[in-house]
């Protein structure tokens, strides 16, 4: 039994769930989402919840049962509250700028990186150029592009230079060990 499928999804206040052949739209305060919804699950909305069942116990049915329901949940906080992602620059010279849906970014190369964003993802920098705030309403979106951002320049296995998600903890190699 699907513990996470069978749990009601709660409607915040000004958000709204319409169901049409096989997708859900999602609408609320900070825009509109449109999630698939899988053969065999049925989406009910009431008034200030939304609840899904499957078809029958087979194991496809209840692994689409509470990923649909996840994927409809991720849907209702990011069109009510939104989505965010921090990203962090270690290494001297290091830093960022964001202008509008460009990012240009320092990081060790002779040349500076640009990084376009994709609709629906904005980018603030904070403290002197290395913290980067994403922010966003479609979860998969913020978490590619934070991904994308940081296969630039991953953390570096013995200095630690490079973007890393805030909270990242990187085990740093020791260096050569001296000789007798």
């Amino acid at each position: 039994m699907s513990r996470i499928g069978l749990q009601p999804i709660p409607l915040p206040k000004g958000v709204g769930v319409a169901v049409a052949s096989g997708q859900a739209q999602v609408k609320g305060p900070k825009g509109s989402l449109t999630v698939s919804i899988a053969d065999g699950i049925s989406v009910a909305v009431d008034q200030e919840t939304t609840t899904l069942s499957r078809r029958d116990d087979s194991p496809e049915q209840r692994a689409l049962h509470g990923l649909t329901r996840a994927l409809l949940a991720n849907a209702v906080k990011g069109v009510s509250e939104g989505y965010e992602r921090v990203l962090e620059i270690h290494g001297t010279g290091y830093r960022a700028e964001a202008s509008g849906t460009e990012m240009t970014l320092q990081l060790g190369f002779s040349h500076p990186v640009s990084f376009s964003l994709p609709d629906g993802i904005s980018a603030k920098v904070e403290e002197r150029g290395t913290v980067i705030v994403l922010n966003g309403i479609d979860k998969q979106a913020i978490g590619q592009v934070a991904a994308n951002l940081r296969r630039l320049r991953p953390p570096d296995a013995y200095k630690g230079k490079g973007v890393r998600f805030r909270g990242e903890i990187v085990h740093l190699k020791p260096g050569k060990a001296a000789g007798k």
